[in-house]
């Protein structure tokens, strides 16, 4: 299985797929601490930044309401769409209720799924949106409101796709309701690297679970990452990588308590998807959590890992350049864990 995916990707000729939708930023209350404008930004930094024939962005369909009740209960889908939660309900959520807000959360749950579908399909893609861990079967919380990690592992598993799957989360926040809607889904593997003492209080058991003391730098998170990941991998025995991105391990986050450098990250989003992809396994990666109030700072971190998946796309890609093309990737490029890391 694992050696058919990586072949599949390996006969793409399109660019790297990117899925995307207008809808992502809806406006919010003044002054309200969410940065929902981040998702356009993001597009436009990616676009401006990059050749238009190496990105092919794709706009997703909403999801169903049969896909999102694989992983909610109907009533809580019913009445979020239909504007019924109660004002407790929102508060634990943290958005206020629009039409415009419906509408785009059922679309950026398609966004992943669309996303999930497109790795399969050439190995590689990226969401612009998506992470939305906190939500859990029956009530939203953390600016979550539907799950779509795991939302998009249960319908893979649903249709066939793949026998078995892992979620990667290293937002800063644990991944608590993706551990707990998955808890009794052993073909789904939960893997959540975060910080100890961060939201939410109370945890939740995930599959594979990595607390990290508060202030952690670069050297001591790649560290862990590389002791641990290797190993979730392998206990997994997974055919696809849902790769849950956050940025808020970033020093400058205001919601992350780790000290994690723009390198840091780039490192990190290098070995996650290096990792995966020398093994043959398909990576969706979804941007997850960023609340850094500099806007361009916040946009430039989120694109580092679809840059990530660019240079990995370019590596595999190679022979469809033309001759004497330069290619914007490192050149001491060699499969296998970043040596920085490995060496960390």
């Amino acid at each position: 299985m694992r050696n058919q995916l990586l072949a599949r990707s390996r006969s793409a000729r399109s660019g790297l797929p990117l899925i995307y939708h207008p809808i992502y930023s809806v406006p919010l209350p003044a002054n309200h601490p969410f940065p929902m404008a981040k998702f356009a930004r993001l597009e436009q930094w990616l676009r401006n930044s990059n050749s238009a024939d190496e990105l092919s962005f794709i706009e997703p369909p909403r999801a169903t309401a049969e896909q999102l009740q694989r992983a909610h209960c109907a009533g809580y889908v019913e009445r979020f769409c239909a504007g019924q939660l109660s004002a407790k309900e929102l508060r634990r959520i943290g958005l206020p209720w629009s039409q415009q807000l419906a509408d785009r959360t059922v679309t950026a749950v398609g966004g992943t799924i669309a996303t999930v579908n497109a790795a399969l399909q050439h190995g590689l893609a990226g969401h612009l949106a998506g992470g939305t861990h906190h939500a859990h079967r029956e009530f939203g919380a953390g600016y979550c409101i539907f799950n779509d990690l795991a939302v998009a592992a249960l319908e893979v598993l649903a249709i066939g796709a793949v026998e078995r799957l892992i979620i990667v989360d290293l937002d800063v926040h644990q991944g608590d309701g993706s551990a707990e809607i998955l808890k009794d889904e052993p073909r789904a593997f939960t893997f959540s690297m975060h910080a100890a003492k961060n939201f939410p209080a109370r945890k939740k058991l995930s599959d594979y679970d990595v607390p990290l003391e508060s202030g952690l730098d670069d050297a001591g998170y790649l560290q862990a990452l590389a002791q641990h990941l290797p190993r979730a991998l392998e206990e997994s025995a997974a055919e696809l990588v849902i790769f849950d991105a956050g940025i808020d391990v970033h020093a400058g986050d205001r919601l992350g308590l780790l000290n994690i450098s723009d390198d840091g990250l780039r490192q990190r989003e290098r070995y996650v998807i290096n990792l995966a992809r020398d093994a043959g396994l398909p990576v969706a990666a979804v941007i997850g959590g960023g609340y850094d109030r500099d806007l361009e700072a916040l946009t430039r971190r989120h694109a580092v890992v679809h840059q990530a998946l660019l240079s990995r796309w370019r590596y595999e890609h190679e022979a469809d350049y033309a001759p004497g093309y330069e290619l914007d990737y490192e050149s001491d490029y060699e499969p296998g864990p970043d040596k920085e890391i490995a060496d960390a």
